[in-house]
């Protein structure tokens, strides 16, 4: 089974208080559901059309693990305590 990629990338964060509130929900939510965080943080250095921007990769063992943790209760009311406080584009990309 092919692992998959849960990217995203905080384009703006316009209320700290509210990121934090939705990172004490998800991060325990995400690791219940098999995620495993490889990478969070702003950029070492970016290319291209790349930003400096917040950005986390969290791994799961498949698209369909990683799906279910998104629409799972516990990670929506994650999103709920994000609602408005961020800017960000979300992807889940299948893997080798």
């Amino acid at each position: 089974m092919a692992k998959a990629y849960w990217i995203a990338f905080y384009h703006e964060i316009s209320d700290p208080n509210k990121l934090a509130a939705y990172a004490k929900l998800a991060g325990p939510a995400i690791e219940r559901g098999g995620g495993r965080f490889l990478a969070r943080g702003i950029p070492a250095q970016v290319y291209d059309e790349g930003k400096m921007e917040r950005t986390v990769l969290i791994e799961f063992d498949s698209v369909e693990k990683a799906v279910a943790v998104h629409d799972s209760p516990a990670y929506q009311a994650a999103l709920a305590a994000l609602e408005d406080g961020v800017v960000r584009d979300l992807r889940i990309v299948p893997g080798p």
